[in-house]
């Protein structure tokens, strides 16, 4: 983790910025949770059980100030809510997509790129050069079906 807070350190100064001690707090809790699509709140209340003195409003201008450069990445899943992820770009450059279950809100990840081809006729028809895409998916997953067993 060290590694990567560095080297996040550095871009934010070149961009004369500092990382500060809250904003690390921030960056710890993104990267920690990774896996999750965290709202402005949900990383307010994790950031404030290590450092209860960091406010929501330093957590919503510490998410912007990283989102603007690019080192998450913000989305909406329809529910009016920002959510925030941390290292979204695969090796290709693309993001992967997103499952959205319309009943219980769950999220699942689809680390595939599902539109290679739709991209090449885009390229050819259009003239288009593409450089990233990112596709959301709704319905209702397995549990919501019934479907899941567990």
């Amino acid at each position: 983790m060290r590694g990567v807070i560095g080297e996040i350190e550095e871009k934010l100064r070149a961009n004369e910025h500092k990382l500060t001690p809250k904003r690390e707090h921030v960056l710890k809790i993104l990267i920690e949770n990774k896996d999750k699509h965290l709202s402005a709140e949900e990383v307010y209340n994790l950031v404030k059980l290590r450092a209860p003195d960091v406010g929501l409003a330093t957590v919503y201008r510490t998410l912007e100030l990283f989102t603007n450069f690019d080192i998450i990445h913000s989305m909406d899943f329809g529910d009016g809510r920002k959510r925030y992820e941390f290292g979204t770009e695969s090796n290709d450059g693309h993001r992967h997509h997103h499952l959205i279950c319309t009943h219980c809100g769950r999220i699942t990840e689809v680390n595939e790129d599902l539109l290679e081809e739709l991209e090449q006729r885009v390229t050819q028809r259009y003239d288009f050069e593409i450089t990233d895409h990112e596709l959301k998916i709704f319905g209702w997953c397995r549990k919501c079906t019934g479907q899941d067993k567990e």
